[in-house]
Formats: structure tokens, C-alpha cells, sequence
């Protein structure tokens, strides 16, 4: 399908996922424009490389050549969810008979073509996509990636090999896309209950995740981490490997030994062999269990010792996951995506563990309002482990308003003495007036927007 088209638009271009697939057209050589709502940081990018983005959703804001009667079987329209039905722009290209496509099933095209390595679970997904993009670069014609998350070590959502056949890709499990991808590797980190929005259920969602596993290729390999519940497809022709951070999986590690400065050292067991104090280039706990499932990952694809030693060592991690973005006595930053219970206890955890006694104060806004729904007792129990809460009002993302969902739903659960409700834009005053050492801000929404200035506040604080 994006072969046989000349043009791509992008409706909802700045999302992490549509700006990596307007970016590799446009390294195509296709012509590529697009609309989002805001401009941000990623819609900067993209028209730093020769991309037109329009912010107001008006059809006189479509490039002429895109509404040429004559050249519409040239266009490809791509969407995502999160953009309203009754978006104008979006409304004209359906109208108008265009091929109006969802970016899973373009996505799916691309990928389906080569030899997928597909990355599923409800967390973890982006920190592993990444480092195997990483550890797989190192292989001698590199790999294709399409990354959920910035990369540290490439500034990019978006690697790019014309020697490869290999395409790392997030399989996400929202709306049941990644039923688009019929990969030749697929790993499954973890399938805690989530978008019940959509599944209705958790064994819904079970199902949901045990028909991506079935849809690998004949001969392919799925990996998996030890307990979640996912079986090998029944006739099925592939090989089924777990792993973990503890013993008793196919690749686990042992010896772990966190440093001074929160990274790891850990001997890594794989089936056949065992490759002792590997290093690991970024901090947490958590992500040594992310370590082993890459290096999984890219053994099956043909890695050898020395491009798994190298790759976890030089790995610099992506923005927004774990990010430390100050680091002082008495002054610490970490911005974090976390936007579910599992999430937020992992990110928690690695803090106490990294600093030890000292006061940890979490700012955490709440993704959607069904998830704040679903989860406000799960929400609470995981910060409770903080000494300071300050909690943001529900960033809707693609959701209208529910009835009696706020985040004082988590607010009034959460059973420490020190927390506070706060407007996101008042976030930086509070912080101001608060008593910190140790901060870390969380979320899945818009919050990121107010790390910058938060920093500010603190660099000042404590200069």
C-alpha cells in the first residue's frame, strides 16, 4: 500500500509513532504534510526535515497538490485514534473517497514485508523496542526501527537501514492493533489489565495477546517473560522461550549488582551458555529484566557476545523513561512516563533503591479517564510509596469527561500525610514552596511540558 503512493498525509502527524512513519516516507522520497493540534517539539522536527504541518483543522490548509482531483489514488491518508471523526480535515478525505488508513494497518505493511521483531506487553515496551534497536544496529546491515519513545543514543523515534530487513516495532495492544503484525519474533514483557476500555475484560485481553503471539511466522520464535500468561498456539510451528530477571527462564539474569550510580552489573544465563558481568548503561533495577529481554531478543537475531556486551554498556537510554535529568546532593530530577499502577511502582522502587533514605516527592498526572477509573485503588497503593504526592488533574488524551471521574479518586485513596492536589500550570509554584530533595515526574500526558520549567525552579532552589 505505501509503495504504490506518491503522497502521505498525516492526520495527528505529532504523535510519537505517526512522526517516526512521516519521517521514514519522507526519507523515501515520498511527499509528506500533515496536521496536529499543537506544535511541539516532534512537529518541530518534522518540519526542520522538509514536512509541512498545518496546526488549524481547516481543509484550505491541505497543500493543493494533496486535493488534485486527478492525483488522489496517489495519496495516502494516515490516522490515528486519537484524532476525532469530526476532525474537518480527516472528515474531507473520507468524504472525498481517499485511502484513509489507520497507522496499525500502515505500520503492519511496512513490517509485514520484512522480518518483524514485534515488542508487545502493557509496560516496558518502548524501553525494549529501544535497546533492541539498539543491540540489533550492531549487527553488520543494521535494522529498521519504529520506536515509541526518543533514543537517547540517536535523538530519533526512527532507525533507518536500506541493508535491512529486520523492522523493531511496538506492538500495541490498544484498539487490538497489533493484530496488524505478523512478525517473525515477537516478545510479550509483561500483560498486567489495561485499556479495558476495549477489552471489557482482563481475559479479553488475554485472548487479544495470545492472538498476537499465534500470528508469528511459520519457524518463528516468540519470547516471553516467565508468568505471563501466554501459551504457545496450539499447531503451531514455532519456538516458545520465557526470560527473566531471576532464575528458571530460557535467558535470566543473576548476580545483579547495582552501583553508586544506579546501573547494573549482571551475568547473563541463555540457553547453551553464560556470559558473565555484563554492564549496563542506564539505571534501575527494572531495567536489567528489560537487559535480558533485548539480549534475547537479538541473540535469536543473529547478535553475538560481543554486540550484546557492547550494545547494553552503551545504551544511553530514551527521554522520559527514567530520565535523570538532575543529579546533585540535595537536588534530583527523574522524568518518567509511567501512567499505570505496575509503572509507577517500578519507577518508585528504582528511586529508593538508587537513593536510598532520602525524601522522594513524585508529581504524577493521570492518563485517561477510564484508566483512573479502572485502577484509582491500584494508583494509590503504588504512591503511597512516596514521602510527598502532588497530584495533577486526568489528562483525557482521546476521552471525554466521565461522570464523578477525577483525580481525587486517587487522591482520597492515597494514604500518606504530605500530598497535595494541583493545576499542571501551578505545578512549578508548589514545587517552589515545597521542601524537596529527591523529584520525579510522572505521566503519560502533557506533564512533560512542565519538566523544563520545574527544573528552573529547583537549579535555582539549590544553585
Amino acid at each position: 500500500m505505501p509503495g504504490r503512493s506518491d503522497m502521505v498525509y498525516f492526520v495527528g502527524a505529532g504523535g510519537i509513532g505517526m512522526s517516526a512513519l512521516a519521517r521514514y516516507f519522507n526519507i523515501l522520497g515520498k511527499k509528506v504534510a500533515g496536521y496536529d493540534l499543537t506544535r511541539t517539539e516532534l512537529t518541530r522536527k518534522l518540519e526542520a526535515e522538509g514536512i509541512l504541518i498545518t496546526y488549524r483543522d481547516d481543509v484550505r490548509e491541505i497543500p493543493v497538490e494533496f486535493k488534485a482531483a486527478g492525483r488522489r489514488q496517489d495519496v495516502l491518508v494516515v490516522y490515528t485514534p486519537a484524532v476525532q471523526r469530526s476532525n474537518k480535515i480527516l472528515e474531507y478525505f473520507i468524504d472525498k473517497g481517499y485511502s484513509v488508513v489507520k497507522r496499525s494497518k500502515v505500520l503492519g505493511d511496512l513490517v509485514n514485508q520484512g522480518r518483524g521483531v514485534a515488542i508487545a506487553g502493557t509496560h516496558g515496551k518502548t524501553s525494549v523496542s529501544a535497546l533492541v534497536a539498539h543491540l540489533l544496529n550492531r549487527l553488520p546491515g543494521g535494522c529498521n526501527a519504529f520506536l515509541g519513545g526518543i533514543a537517547k543514543n540517536y535523538n530519533s523515534n526512527l532507525l533507518v537501514s536500506q541493508n535491512s530487513d529486520l523492522f523493531v516495532v511496538e506492538a500495541d495492544e490498544y484498539d487490538r492493533s497489533f493484530l496488524q503484525l505478523y512478525p517473525s519474533l515477537a516478545l510479550i514483557t509483561s500483560m498486567d489489565p489495561d485499556h479495558l476500555d476495549v477489552y471489557g475484560s482482563y481475559e479479553e485481553m488475554a485472548r487479544g495477546f495470545s492472538g498476537f503471539a499465534g500470528q508469528v511466522n511459520e519457524g518463528g520464535t516468540v519470547i516471553c517473560k516467565k508468568g505471563v500468561p501466554v501459551s504457545p498456539p496450539a499447531g503451531g510451528n514455532m519456538r516458545f522461550l520465557s526470560y527473566a530477571a531471576g532464575p528458571d527462564a530460557d535467558y535470566c539474569a543473576g548476580n545483579i549488582r547495582i552501583l553508586t550510580d544506579g546501573t547494573a552489573l549482571f551475568d547473563l544465563t541463555v540457553p547453551g551458555n553464560k556470559y558473565y558481568d555484563l554492564v549496563l548503561g542506564i539505571p534501575g533495577r527494572f531495567n536489567v529484566e528489560n537487559a535480558v529481554a533485548s539480549a534475547a531478543v537479538a541473540l535469536n537475531c543473529g547478535l553475538d557476545e560481543a554486540g550484546i556486551r557492547e550494545g547494553l554498556k552503551s545504551f544511553g537510554g530514551i527521554l522520559r523513561r527514567f530520565d535523570i535529568r538532575i543529579n546533585r546532593p540535595g537536588c534530583v530530577l527523574i522524568d518518567d512516563y509511567a501512567h499505570h499502577p505496575a509503572e509507577l511502582e517500578a519507577c518508585i522502587s528504582a528511586t529508593r533503591e538508587i537513593y536510598g533514605n532520602r525524601r522522594i516527592t513524585g508529581v504524577f498526572q493521570p492518563h485517561l479517564y477510564t484508566r483512573t477509573r479502572d485502577f484509582a485503588a491500584g494508583f494509590a497503593r503504588s504512591l503511597e510509596a512516596l514521602d510527598d504526592l502532588v497530584l495533577l488533574d486526568i489528562y483525557p488524551a482521546r476521552e471525554e469527561p466521565l461522570e464523578g471521574v477525577t483525580s481525587e479518586l486517587i487522591f482520597d485513596k492515597v494514604d500518606i500525610t504530605s500530598k497535595v492536589m494541583c493545576a499542571r500550570q501551578d505545578l512549578p509554584r508548589v514545587i517552589e514552596e515545597m521542601n524537596t530533595d529527591v523529584v520525579i515526574v510522572m505521566g503519560a500526558g502533557n506533564v512533560d511540558v512542565m519538566v523544563e520549567p520545574v527544573m528552573e525552579v529547583l537549579l535555582s532552589k539549590y544553585a
